[in-house]
């Protein structure tokens, strides 16, 4: 087993590696992707095919200090009722230029917080979506949901519009850390809206917490995830804090003298990790738990795991389409983002184009390298002959790859003939191994911390 010192030795501790849900990653992204191409990719793609639609909901209302995602504060309904028929209208522009016979194998709404929607404005969304390009056979149909921003009401509307997975964000149950990261949320209202959400008859149940918050410590952290665990998620995302208020200026509220050091962020994990674990959760990936039954047990089982923006999925799509402000999305040609800002991406809608603003267009061994990264991130293993079969690079190359890595962790991971295999004791550096096969250049990037 590793241990700390060598741990340290190797860098974990110091380093910041990005979180690998793209490759590249978003920082490098630039301006050759635009609305033209953006609108040529959509063309492209084969009728008849299954793609995955994820919308962008930015507004809250309320802005919890530790998010560094991309939202906005409301306290009325007007600038959500108004960015909602700027959905309609960007689903309209997706509509002339997508294939018939097109289905969605996942559609998932995410945010910000889209139960901010009304009732009404939550059924007038989804029809439409869904008038353009329905739900296909075993279609997962996901929201997520703030249980401090939700009501019997809304959540029959989801549950009429076919939602059939529900994710909650907890973070975490002490009462001290949540007032200091600005997320009020306690555990009966958690329950509460758990409850309602199965009576409703959604069968799957995904949930978030963190670790490494202010205060957080291995006592605190065990009591947060033994609460979780009494409420059966289907699912649990156990992500690593990540302090950026470079990046996120309202973390700035955050005191940074209060934040575990990196050596006490991985003692946290593996508290939390043992606990999943001894509940007969399947580890998957790096940092996801699911149960014996859930998709991503069975994919992560048939090798068919894949990591997108929203973390692991099972979703085999090889498009992804976001709309709404900031939204990326990702075609066998590359990645494209629409305009971070609402107000420059209404613009952009209203005057009858797509709003995408920068991208990645594939080129030289983009594609080889996402692939090795993934299988890292995913299966903690490369297989040499997927990669010779589905790529082009020579077997002395690959191996020669494989070797580097190893070289940079003093020979810790394993190297055969069939491929290179990260063992268990050295998983903790799962990231710092795939920032190995990255030909970009990170050190501008700001990225977190490896643990």
């Amino acid at each position: 087993m590793i241990v700390k010192p060598q741990l340290a030795k190797l860098g974990l501790f110091d380093a910041k590696v990005p979180r690998y849900t793209s490759y590249p990653t978003a920082p490098h992204f630039n301006n050759d992707v635009g609305p033209d191409m953006f609108g040529d990719w959509i063309s492209a793609i084969r009728p008849g095919s299954s793609i995955s639609l994820y919308v962008h909901v930015p507004f809250c209302r309320r802005l919890c200090w530790f998010c560094a995602c991309r939202t906005q504060g409301t306290q009325t309904d007007n600038p959500v009722i108004a960015y909602v028929d700027v959905l309609k209208a960007e689903l309209d522009l997706l509509a002339s230029r997508l294939p018939s016979g097109v289905t969605l194998s996942r559609l998932h709404w995410g945010g910000g917080t889209p139960t901010l929607l009304n009732p009404d404005l939550m059924r007038e969304l989804a029809a439409h979506i869904l008038g353009i390009v329905p739900l296909g056979h075993n279609a997962e149909f996901s929201v997520e949901i703030d249980p401090n921003e939700v009501d019997a009401a809304r959540l029959d509307a989801l549950a009429e519009a076919g939602m059939n997975r529900a994710s909650i964000g907890v973070q975490d149950f002490d009462d001290e850390i949540q007032k200091t990261i600005g997320r009020i949320q306690s555990y009966d209202t958690t329950r509460e809206a758990i409850d309602m959400i199965r009576e409703r008859g959604v069968p799957s149940l995904n949930a978030d917490i963190l670790y490494g918050l202010p205060h957080q410590t291995k006592a605190r952290m065990t009591e947060s995830v033994q609460k979780l665990l009494s409420l059966n998620p289907d699912r649990v995302a156990l992500y690593g804090y990540a302090h950026v208020p470079w990046m996120a200026k309202r973390q700035q509220l955050i005191p940074s003298d209060a934040l575990p050091t990196p050596e006490q962020r991985l003692d946290l994990f593996d508290t939390a990790r043992r606990l999943f674990l001894w509940d007969n959760y399947e580890e998957i990936g790096i940092d996801h738990f699911a149960t014996r039954d859930d998709g991503l047990t069975h994919a992560l089982k048939a090798g068919r795991l894949k990591r997108n923006f929203q973390g692991y999925t099972d979703d085999q799509a090889e498009v992804l389409i976001g709309v709404g402000a900031s939204s990326i999305s990702r075609f066998p040609q590359g990645y494209a983002q629409n305009a971070p800002a609402t107000s420059a991406h209404t613009k952009a809608v209203r005057d009858g184009r797509f709003s995408t603003s920068r991208g990645h267009l594939f080129k030289d061994q983009d594609i080889l390298r996402a692939r090795l990264i993934e299988a890292l991130m995913c299966d903690f293993r490369i297989d040499t002959a997927e990669i010779l079969r589905d790529h082009d690079i020579s077997a002395a190359k690959l191996t020669a790859m494989y070797q580097r890595a190893n070289d940079a962790f003093d020979g810790l991971l394993q190297v055969t003939d069939d491929g290179l295999f990260i063992p268990p004791e050295a998983r903790a550096l799962t990231r710092m191994i795939a920032r190995t096969f990255d030909a970009y250049d990170l050190s501008k990037a700001g990225h977190s911390s490896a643990i």
